[in-house]
């Protein structure tokens, strides 16, 4: 059972790190995960009225305010525009619309769990994350920290012409998944780029990156070999939902669909 002695509506950025340094605070987003856990808090921290719930779009970039929900997500038009159905292909199981109507990309980024679709999907894009005190960094470098008691505040998608798919396997339909993977392919300075993300290995989700030229009309045996070779560099573990084995055969199965789907686009 979750137990909070005070809650706080902050009514700025700054009095909002200022509480959440206190090894007792806690930050606000959704409360879906945070309520199911078993713990004391003594401070609450609520940044809805800090107007960190909206997607903004320019010339360059699209910027997702932590607080902004799952569903938001889901249904923005301007991610749509860039990378097809991939980011709401993301979000789609995980539990029901009224879930993603709470739940914060946010919380799903912060807390870096390793069953997090969202997480796993932006990580292949070129993706920054915004701190109050530590500025703005990859996604990638943002990843690997340690947790501390920093403030998200955006998400930053750097707009690029990329192509993107995402895929996921789950035991039931709404489940967390067994396997996540993201594939993202572009020229960067020149030369065509393959980025892989994994996530529920089970741990949280990882990228890889390689420059690779394979033709649009590569054959199935050409691409599944390419498919394996970057399922291999990921490491797997072993957990109620499937072994280590059983995810490595998984995420060359979904790496290969993907690939495929993508250059099949382009022929």
């Amino acid at each position: 059972m979750l137990t909070i002695s005070n809650y706080v509506k902050a009514k700025t950025l700054e009095e909002a790190y200022e509480l959440n340094q206190a090894r007792s605070s806690r930050i606000m987003g959704g409360m879906m995960w945070m309520r199911l856990g078993n713990a004391k808090v003594k401070t609450v921290i609520d940044l809805s009225g800090l107007g960190l719930d909206q997607i903004e779009e320019s010339d360059n970039v699209i910027k997702i305010g932590a607080m902004c929900t799952l569903r938001q997500l889901e249904e923005c038009e301007a991610l749509r525009e860039m990378y097809g159905d991939g980011i709401a292909e993301s979000v789609r199981h995980i539990v029901g619309v009224q879930f993603r109507n709470q739940a914060t990309v946010g919380g799903s980024i912060y807390g870096r769990f390793g069953f997090s679709d969202v997480l796993t999907a932006f990580l292949a894009l070129d993706t920054f994350v915004e701190l109050y005190d530590g500025g703005t960094i990859r996604l990638s470098e943002f990843v690997n920290r340690k947790p501390d008691k920093d403030i998200l505040l955006s998400v930053i998608v750097r707009k690029s012409k990329r192509k993107f798919r995402y895929e996921s396997i789950r035991q039931t339909k709404t489940d967390f998944p067994v396997i996540a993977c993201s594939v993202v392919t572009g020229m960067v300075h020149g030369k065509e780029t393959w980025y892989f993300s994994v996530g529920a290995r089970p741990m949280k989700a990882a990228l890889l990156e390689k420059q690779w030229e394979i033709p649009a009309d590569a054959s199935e045996d050409m691409i599944a070999e390419y498919a394996s070779r970057a399922a291999s560099e990921f490491t797997y573990g072993t957990n109620m939902r499937g072994s280590a084995e059983y995810r490595r055969h998984l995420a060359e199965v979904l790496i290969r669909r993907e690939m495929a789907s993508i250059l099949a686009e382009g022929k």
